[in-house]
């Protein structure tokens, strides 16, 4: 559920020239910038409509659309279908490296909280049999999971473990990130095959993740393997490209 407006007060826009040389617009989006660098905006506040802040403060739809798209420009806004703009969070910006994203997202401060949107018992393809290095018919549990940062919808997630992890519930994946249940049952992570990419969002991510239709997605294929070298999960990941980028370090050889 989308929170209230964030109503700025009648003096917020008090110091703009309005007759200067500096176009309204540009003086609009510094008054903004600074009142969210300054934490007067605080990440997640929805602002009022185009319309009502320009009724409010005698600016024309244009000029503050332009003014707001200077800021989503920039990252410190986002539009989400159904809810409006945003104040973005800040950015998780991942290191390339054997992480959970829960963890990741408690280490940077952003309270991460879980949905389980699916959780089934089912049985390995020809595909999965062969990424997990198991037999094809094999059970192995299916879980796909919307992953929040401070209430903000962040990434889908979707897993496939194993039938020795099929005990796995639903509870516990709301409860804890996969990498830490894994770990309460004495798995070490030890490497991952990755791969990284991009692609357009499907009608159902973009609801979910609360994004324009067709909206582009960051996305990450990931198999990680235990300390013995057996596969305990392969995941397709999805994330809202505003709130999240991958960070590498690169070393000339």
């Amino acid at each position: 559920m989308a929170q209230p407006e964030h109503i700025l007060p009648a003096e917020f826009f008090l110091d703009l020239d309005r007759s200067g040389p500096v176009p309204l617009y540009v003086q609009i989006s510094q008054r903004l910038e600074r009142a969210i660098r300054d934490d007067e905006l605080r990440p997640g506040s929805r602002l009022e409509n185009e319309v009502s802040l320009g009724q409010r403060y005698g600016f024309s739809r244009p000029t503050v659309r332009r003014a707001l798209q200077v800021l989503v420009d920039k990252g410190l806004l986002v539009r989400r279908r159904g809810i409006g703009t945003q104040v973005v969070h800040g950015q998780v910006t991942r290191n390339v490296e054997l992480t959970s994203l829960y963890e990741d997202l408690g280490r940077t401060g952003q309270n991460p909280t879980t949905k389980v949107i699916g959780h089934k018992i089912g049985t390995a393809d020809a595909a999965v049999a062969a990424t997990l290095g198991i037999a094809e018919g094999d059970r192995v549990l299916h879980i796909s999971r919307l992953r929040f940062a401070d209430k903000v919808p962040l990434a889908i997630m979707e897993n496939t473990l194993p039938s020795a992890f099929a005990d796995v519930t639903a509870a516990d994946l709301e409860s804890l990130g996969l990498y830490q249940l894994l770990r309460t049952r004495g798995v070490t992570m030890s490497v991952a095959d990755q791969r990284i990419g991009a692609r357009s969002a499907t009608a159902a991510e973009s609801r979910l993740l609360e994004l324009p239709k067709g909206a582009a997605l960051l996305t990450m294929n990931r198999t990680a393997f235990d300390n013995s070298g057996r596969a305990v999960e392969s995941g397709r990941h999805v994330y809202s490209p505003d709130l999240y980028s991958f960070q590498i370090t690169l070393v000339e050889k």
